[in-house]
């Protein structure tokens, strides 16, 4: 199967890459920040608001994934532009295009947000809004299958977010670890590999043509649950230390999950277990391993 990436190079596009290019033709379009040689691809080197880069791009595609469509046109400007034909567009879009406050487990069928927020992260929302109906509009124009995947918080090995991966380093290099006892925040996460092998199932998967999902564990977390996981991994010693969510702040520790109940959005996985056969890796398991992951790299650092 020939497969056009966009983005890749950086935690879940280079995990799919990672295990995509074992049985896939992979064509890869980014910036070029990571190399992505060692995997045997074809990385090309451009901007994707550059037209240019995809008139360049000789031959057909099976299938486009995209990782790194974040503003409004982003999809319109490859497609318009592409010369080849292309049978089905995987678009990675975020549970955070679901309207907001609305209570439950959203599940695909829930609405999406319509307001818009400030800030970066509103802008974040709004664009990936946008793109969700995007898809489906030039993928319709064009003939084109599509896809959707909404992913909750990823972790995992090469996750250089400032998400768990801080937390590994105070515990590998300083040996403590934050435990934040004030929080009613609860969130979802899912491991990368099980992200990246959800892509792989939809691969011109005629039940997933037309479709959205949610990609999350089943289990719900919270700051006291994360850091007993974390404990739970380390093989060196760690001093747990108690602090509320101000606390924290104060001595710069970070907070990259939901702190309070109101910022809290929880999501259902039915329909990509049922649909697409997806086993998602436990917190215990996948912690561990992204505890041993990180570890080589902090030793070192």
């Amino acid at each position: 199967m020939k497969i056009l990436v966009i983005g890749g190079s950086y935690f879940f596009g280079r995990v799919f890459v990672m295990l995509a290019s074992k049985e896939h033709e992979i064509t890869v379009v980014n910036r070029g920040t990571y190399s992505l040689a060692e995997f045997g691809v074809q990385q090309i080197k451009g901007d994707r608001r550059d037209e240019g880069v995809w008139r360049s791009l000789e031959g057909n595609f099976d299938v486009i994934v995209d990782f790194c469509a974040y503003e409004p046109g982003d999809i319109a400007r490859v497609l318009d532009n592409l010369t080849g034909k292309v049978r089905q567009y995987i678009f990675i879009s975020t549970v955070d295009v679901y309207e907001r406050g609305s209570g439950g487990r959203r599940g695909e069928d829930a609405p999406l947000e319509t307001r818009i927020f400030p800030g970066e992260a509103g802008a974040y929302i709004a664009g990936k809004v946008a793109l969700e109906r995007e898809v489906r509009e030039k993928c319709a124009e064009k003939g084109i299958h599509w896809t959707v995947l909404r992913p909750a918080i990823l972790y995992g090995p090469f996750n250089y977010a400032p998400r768990e991966s801080v937390y590994i380093r105070m515990m590998v290099q300083q040996h403590v670890l934050p435990r934040i006892t004030d929080s009613k925040g609860e969130f979802q996460f899912v491991y990368v590999k099980d992200a990246a092998g959800a892509v792989l199932r939809c691969l011109l998967n005629e039940k997933a043509y037309g479709q959205a999902y949610n990609l999350c564990q089943d289990q719900v977390m919270t700051y006291g649950l994360l850091a007993e996981e974390l404990k739970k991994a380390a093989d060196v010693d760690v001093t747990v230390l108690s602090m509320t969510a101000e606390e924290a702040a104060e001595r710069n520790v970070p907070l990259p999950f939901p702190v309070t109940q109101e910022e809290s959005e929880l999501y259902a996985n039915d329909r990509s277990r049922q649909e697409l056969g997806i086993s998602y890796t436990g917190i215990s398991e996948g912690m561990m391993k992204t505890y041993r992951a990180f570890k080589g790299v902090y030793v070192q650092a």
